[in-house]
């Protein structure tokens, strides 16, 4: 398994389960896995919707900001990796 940093985590809505990610090394696309890590934090989950301003978007280039559903809580500045096949 080989991994990529794309971004970090910059603000966490935990009532709905979403990752607020600033896209600072590369880009993201619906069906990407991404590993999310910190210091408490080891979360591994396939990006299955992606928004910016609230309006679904299939895919978010290096520089934008966008809003990921996640399966577990993260929290603020933890890196974000996109998970590759070897």
């Amino acid at each position: 398994m080989e991994r990529a940093k794309v971004g970090e985590v910059f603000h966490y809505f935990g009532k709905i389960g979403v990752a607020a990610l600033r896209l600072t090394d590369g880009d993201l696309a619906v069906g990407d896995t991404v590993q999310i890590q910190g210091p408490t934090t080891n979360l591994t989950c396939t990006v299955e919707s992606m928004q910016i301003d609230r309006t679904d978007v299939p895919r978010a280039t290096k520089g934008q900001e966008v809003g990921v559903r996640v399966t577990g809580q993260v929290r603020e500045r933890d890196l974000v990796y996109k998970v590759t096949s070897a």
